[in-house]
């Protein structure tokens, strides 16, 4: 058991939440529907990084949705940060420490798609790793050999695809690339992806998915589309551009993720 699992356990006893979530930039104020939440800020800690992003506040709270206990963790660290892959590593896994069965993560991408405009939501199905770096570099035993054919759970997938028909939200499903920044991508870069398969491309996320799924957790993710990739629109990429689009696609995301954990079981 970790320092940060017993740590938060000897605070708040008989607390095992069931879905960890991850929150990307701008997405923060997901937070704010907690039933009853608990905060821990990353620098209390131990092995939590610092989430030096705006947008990304770096706390970890725990808290109910309806009847279902989650953690949420409020920022991530990103490989550009650091240049350390494995910069969640310990996030991740105190996840998993507490009780976390299953991870949704979200995230703010460029989109590949021309129907996929900013403030739109993507599920993620699968992901192309772009960057030649991996969070489990270094790791010791076997299980450092992580199964990725079915890294983003096709069930879990499915009902986030029903809770939108039903709730009348266009929810896009595609590839994400993983690029790692901290400069946008060239027009260049971007046609590559495209022709590699690529839907979407964004900065983080993927070192989360490989570290989850070595932990055994069901991974499902959730892009808000914040601008349009690199070469395929006149507007000039900027993090400030990220954040004021994140807005426009948090209450679709808000809505799904809600919905996703009212009815989880």
């Amino acid at each position: 058991m970790s320092k940060a699992v017993k740590y938060i356990q000897s605070k708040f006893q008989g607390i095992k939440p069931k879905v960890g979530i991850i929150l990307g930039s701008g997405l923060g104020s997901f937070v704010d529907v907690l039933e009853n939440p608990l905060s821990f800020s990353y620098d209390e800690l131990d092995g939590f990084p610092d989430a030096g992003v705006s947008g990304h506040e770096g706390k970890l709270h725990l808290g109910k949705i309806n009847h279902t206990e989650i953690a949420v963790l409020q920022g991530r660290a990103h490989y550009y940060e650091s240049g350390q892959a494995d910069a969640m590593k310990v996030p991740v896994r105190t996840l998993a420490g507490l009780g976390c069965e299953s991870l949704i993560l979200t995230n703010a991408a460029g989109s590949l798609m021309e129907a996929a405009q900013p403030g739109s939501v993507m599920a993620i199905t699968d992901h192309i790793n772009f960057t030649g770096v991996n969070p489990l570099f270094g790791e010791k035993s076997n299980n450092r050999f992580v199964d990725m054919a079915d890294a983003y759970n096709s069930d879990m997938r499915s009902r986030f695809h029903k809770i939108a028909d039903n709730d009348n939200i266009k929810l896009h499903e595609g590839v994400y690339i993983w690029f790692c920044g901290p400069s946008f991508e060239t027009s260049a870069e971007i046609r590559a992806a495209k022709m590699m398969g690529a839907d979407a491309v964004g900065m983080s996320t993927v070192p989360e998915v490989i570290l989850a799924r070595q932990a055994g957790m069901k991974v499902s993710a959730l892009s808000v589309i914040t601008n349009m990739a690199a070469g395929m629109s006149d507007e000039v990429l900027s993090h400030e551009q990220t954040m004021a689009n994140a807005e426009k696609g948090i209450q679709d995301l808000q809505a799904l993720l809600i919905r996703f954990l009212e009815l989880y079981s």
